[in-house]
């Protein structure tokens, strides 16, 4: 029995599957997202936040725990130097797990797990939904704006018209 026991094997050694979530890793860091199946990013989340914790204290000993669990000197070097900085505010949840269609060949879940404060699909479709319903406001607005004005010169004429003819008078 698994009792208390977090991390899914994913059906590998202990050896294959820290180095394949050490690569996973380096692809999320470098590509800033990627499409794996659903297991494989829950697991890379479990794996990958506690690195992007200890990014946001850059010292010597941070570096080198980082070091030890990506193996690739260019990744932890962008890691501290442009992701920290990013999520330098961000108390935790630094990555998103957005599912996708199940695959052709086996039907397997498919996720894309993303860095949040580098989001390119999630954030366009709220904006453009924004956008949408701020055009409609502007099309009924402009065409009120319009009767108004067009109405409103008439009314000051007519005044005028009936000052002239009691002066006359």
């Amino acid at each position: 029995m698994r009792h208390g026991k977090k991390n899914n094997h994913l059906g590998r050694t202990d050896s294959h599957r820290k180095a394949m979530l050490a690569n996973m890793a380096s692809s999320l860091i470098k590509h800033k997202r990627i499409q794996t199946t659903l297991a494989k990013a829950k697991a890379l989340r479990m794996y990958v936040e506690p690195l992007l914790t200890k990014s946001k204290t850059d010292t010597t000993h941070s570096r080198r725990i980082v070091f030890s669990y990506l193996q690739d000197k260019e990744i932890v070097t962008e890691l501290f130097r442009d992701v920290a900085a990013k999520i330098a505010n961000r108390p935790g949840g630094y990555t998103r797990i957005i599912k996708l269609n199940n695959r052709l060949g086996d039907n397997a879940e498919m996720a894309l797990i993303e860095l949040v404060d580098y989001n390119e699909v999630y954030g366009k479709e709220v904006e453009s939904a924004e956008k949408k319903t701020t055009r409609r406001g502007r099309t009924k607005a402009k065409k009120a704006d319009d009767t108004t004005v067009e109405a409103a010169p008439v009314a000051e004429e007519a005044p005028v018209e009936t000052k002239a003819e009691d002066k006359g008078e």
